[in-house]
């Protein structure tokens, strides 16, 4: 559910912008709907994904440092206050609603993104080898109900709404076709995202600290044993709780030291890297769906709906592309991930999302005249092999590959690497699609370098994120400790494991 409401509060967003520019930059005198200019749009749809990337570095090494239990229910808070508030945001000018509706939204973003290192690393530390993969990406598979859900909210809304007024379109009375409740509309849709992550507060307060935690990192086995005694409900003994304690301070290095530079370094640098180019194309295509929409003439012209409507019909391609490609692929992933690995499914990812962006670019012009059903199925299959594929992969491998003590904080650095990649994509696609040709381009902004090579560039993204793949270990039917090589006290030394309560087969 903590995932779930990650991508509800992420994704909603891009429902609404075009409503926020209707109501807040419309002016009486011009022949089209009002629009986000260039700064207000890149601050509403990047700043949470700023306040995510701080979140991922902070509460993955604050979950190192003081538990994964005591630093999850931080988040959560921080989660519910923060997407109430964004749907209180206030002002008495269009500037003073963008702005406090900007600074809620980075604390939504701060409490999101510590959600991403210590779910991860808290349920890889629950599951066994055998089914570490599908149970890691089961927590990660619920981001695409999250955006269906998102879209769904908004059908919903957006419906009553539009049926309680009977609101004519911008092209036959622009002023009416902006009614004075359509204020309502976008706070209610952002505002329900604190209702899932409320519904978990209680379970996240009774959840047990992980035993691995508690073992290798507190140092406490037998703390460790009565923990995992009640979530297994069998009995457990901290046997050679002693001999554990004395070997553990042989094998203790940091992050910045030589020794995880020689272990570690080369598979950090791929989760970062794999995770920042994947985002790159993966945020662009996602929080931009309704600009694709409109290129492709699968939406009307803004002219020809009113406000609410608008909502409406973006919620619903959203809505239709989740079902058919987003929500399916995270599900493969789960059902495949134990069987194929994760490097077979992430190098398959990225290869034919490069395929999907190259198919979908070079014939564009056709795509847009001729045939937009045919390039809303490539689209729809190149968030299927996202999501059955990299987007799953980037969350589930740091989360196994890294030592006890580290992998939160790993995590973090890995999954900041992956919002910093989504803020190079939300904002650079927001200038680089845009008309070559002069006098087409939205309001506000200089000329771009036209969909189709901003298509053709997400491609070639996608292709070196396949190479950087090769750099990723596979993690498939090892446990945490073997993977990580957390029992190693020297190079090639491998003693025997010393607690059978923290190493599940």
């Amino acid at each position: 559910m903590g995932f779930f409401t990650d991508a509800y509060d992420l994704f909603s967003i891009a429902n609404v912008t075009k409503l926020l520019g209707r109501i807040y930059y419309t002016h009486p005198d011009h022949k089209k709907p009002g629009t986000l200019p260039p700064g207000p749009s890149m601050a509403v749809n990047g700043v949470a994904l700023v306040g995510t990337l701080a979140g991922q570095l902070f509460f993955g090494w604050l979950g190192d440092k003081l538990g994964r239990k005591k630093v999850y229910g931080m988040t959560l808070a921080l989660m519910v206050i923060s997407s109430l508030a964004s749907g209180l945001s206030f002002g008495s000018s269009a500037k003073g609603v963008i702005s406090t509706l900007c600074f809620f939204r980075f604390w939504l973003g701060f409490g999101i993104g510590g959600d991403y290192p210590l779910s991860a690393t808290i349920m890889s530390e629950y599951a066994n080898k055998r089914t570490r993969g599908a149970f890691i990406a089961a927590v990660f598979a619920m981001q695409g109900f999250g955006i269906l859900v998102g879209g769904v909210v908004s059908i919903i809304v957006s419906t009553a709404f539009d049926h309680a007024y009977d609101t004519p379109t911008f092209r036959e009375d622009p002023v009416r076709s902006l009614p004075p409740r359509a204020d309502y509309v976008w706070r209610i849709i952002l505002m329900f995202g604190a209702v899932p992550a409320a519904m978990t507060f209680y379970s996240r307060a009774k959840m047990p600290e992980t035993a691995r935690y508690t073992a290798l990192v507190a140092k406490n086995a037998k703390q460790a044993a009565l923990d995992m005694s009640k979530v297994l409900q069998v009995e457990l003994e901290a046997d050679e709780q002693q001999k554990s304690s004395e070997r553990s301070g042989s094998n203790n290095f940091g992050l910045f030291s030589a020794e995880f530079a020689r272990r570690h370094g080369l598979h950090l640098l791929g989760t970062c890297a794999t995770w920042f180019l994947l985002d790159i194309a993966y945020y662009s295509s996602n929080l931009f769906q309704k600009d694709i929409y409109t290129a492709v003439k699968w939406l009307p012209a803004a002219a020809d709906m009113n406000a609410i409507h608008e909502v409406y019909r973006v919620a619903r391609a959203q809505v239709l592309i989740a079902l058919c490609g987003t929500v399916p692929g995270y599900w493969f992933t789960v059902a495949f991930i134990d069987i194929l690995g994760r490097f077979f499914i992430q190098l398959m990812g990225f290869f034919f999302m490069t395929v999907f962006m190259f198919a979908l670019a070079f014939p564009y012009n056709h795509w847009k005249n001729d045939n937009t059903t045919g390039f809303l199925v490539m689209y729809a299959l190149t968030f299927f092999f996202a999501n059955f594929g990299p987007n799953a992969t980037t969350f589930i491998v740091p989360a196994e590959i890294f030592p006890a003590r580290l992998r939160s904080t790993c995590h973090g650095i890995s999954a900041a690497a992956g919002k910093a990649g989504a803020i190079v994509g939300a904002f650079g696609f927001l200038y680089a699609s845009q008309s070559q040709t002069k006098g087409q381009q939205d309001a506000g902004y200089p000329t771009g370098i036209g969909m189709k090579n901003t298509l053709i560039i997400l491609g070639c993204i996608n292709f070196v994120g396949m190479l950087f793949t090769f750099l990723v270990p596979e993690a498939k039917g090892k446990s945490l400790e073997e993977i990580s090589r957390e029992n190693e006290e020297e190079e090639g030394d491998q003693p025997a494991a010393t607690s059978r309560t923290i190493n599940p087969v």
